[in-house]
């Protein structure tokens, strides 16, 4: 999806639009699904976590999302309107979706397994994606080799595969994997309206926040360094393009990142194994401040096929690992509440980045020097992630899952 549908959105379903207008449109689009989920994630959390349905909602976030997907078929030209009401709802089934997904992550690994769980769960999304984003690509540059009429078509096509292959490859977490139990606070009623639970213990956590230092330290540094790193995604075609590469380098090694990741990504988690999570997150914020730096004096497509290899060696590795040193500082049973936080901080990461780049690029004429400045993020994400107190905030969660009173379903 993020490799088709923004070049179908300019090319054909803003057909008619003048190529800014189609533009400020599909960041208005983008940026409209992020901030609804980052507003009702939280609640939305603490609600599954009351009522013990983690699965139930990443269900419904699923279906929300395979349903919009599978509708863009049905975009043709010039119906940008359409176009970007299904974005819009598609983004939120998928992020409200990853949500309760990451949630799950602290109940089925234990803190030793957590981290080879997680990057194993990131190289096989690269995996899943991988295959389908060149089977789609395939369709799409050479129509004619499926059977297909022309390449508009192959799009549309493509986007109810993407449907499918996600309804499709749900299917086994939501038969085989078992929902987490149930568990209230001492204070908290059996049959309470679970909206207004789910308002009051956002609230409760908020009050509380100081009671967890070690967590909040570690979702600045992530939203930090993640700001980075999404600014490079973004940032990365715009830039390669403003100084002369092809579209078929561009997508080329976009293609190559998803193959490349898989087994970095698993390495990642046999490092993790060795030295910790957060010496690997530090070796892979490293590597990014170095992209950042060889960015700068990129020239040749060469140059960029070089900077597509070093993002897929820890582009997977930061995100799981990331995940998986989170999880240890989660309460378990209130995984789905502490996990839309970080999808907040994820949300709202991206933004700075690219501004920071814009801002610069009109003020010197150049992208260049506001690619460099990326390293600040990095380095300034690495400061703070530096100053968690793991084992602290390991000893808040476990003590506030004490606390939470089990339930049985039935209740």
């Amino acid at each position: 999806m993020g490799a088709v549908l923004p070049i179908y959105f300019a090319r054909v379903a803003a057909e008619g639009l003048p190529g800014n207008v189609a533009t400020a449109y599909w960041g208005y689009t983008t940026a409209a699904g992020l901030a609804i989920i980052a507003l009702i994630s939280p609640v939305l959390g603490a609600t599954a976590d009351y009522l013990g349905a983690k699965k139930r909602f990443l269900a419904g976030f699923m279906l929300l999302g395979v349903t919009a997907t599978g509708c863009l078929f049905f975009v043709t030209r010039g119906q940008w309107p359409l176009a970007s009401t299904l974005f819009v709802v598609g983004n939120i089934g998928f992020a409200g979706a990853n949500v309760f997904y990451d949630s799950l992550l602290p109940h089925i690994a234990s803190e030793e397994e957590v981290d080879r769980v997680s990057t194993a769960g990131y190289a096989l999304g690269y995996v899943g994606g991988g295959i389908l984003l060149a089977i789609n690509l395939a369709m799409i540059m050479v129509p004619n080799l499926f059977g297909l009429a022309d390449s508009g078509l192959a799009s549309r096509l493509s986007f109810i595969s993407v449907a499918v292959w996600w309804f499709g490859f749900s299917i086994p977490l939501l038969r085989d994997v078992s929902e987490p139990p149930r568990r209230l606070e001492a204070d908290e009623g059996v049959r309470v309206n679970p909206v207004r639970a789910g308002f009051r213990r956002l609230k409760e956590t908020i009050g509380h926040i100081r009671s967890y230092r070690e967590l909040l330290i570690f979702l600045l540094a992530f939203w930090l360094y993640t700001d980075g790193i999404g600014t490079i995604i973004k940032m990365a075609s715009v830039y390669g393009t403003e100084i002369g590469i092809g579209e078929t380098h561009l997508i080329g090694a976009f293609v190559l990142v998803q193959f490349l990741g898989i087994p970095f990504t698993f390495a990642f988690g046999a490092l993790a194994a060795r030295i910790g999570a957060r010496n690997g997150i530090y070796i892979a914020l490293t590597v990014y401040s170095l992209i950042s730096v060889f960015a700068f004096f990129m020239t040749e497509a060469w140059h960029f096929w070089l900077l597509a290899i070093a993002v897929s060696m820890v582009q997977g590795g930061s995100q799981a690992l990331s995940r998986s040193l989170y999880s240890i500082l989660v309460p378990r049973g209130k995984s789905s509440e502490f996990f839309s936080f970080l999808s907040v901080f994820q949300k709202f990461a991206g933004i700075f980045g690219p501004f920071l780049i814009g801002g610069i690029a009109a003020a010197t004429g150049s992208g260049r020097y506001g690619i460099l400045t990326l390293v600040i993020f990095f380095v300034g994400g690495m400061a703070l992630l530096s100053r968690v107190d793991i084992e602290a905030g390991r000893r808040a969660a476990r003590a506030e899952d004490s606390e939470l009173v089990p339930v049985s379903r039935g209740e």
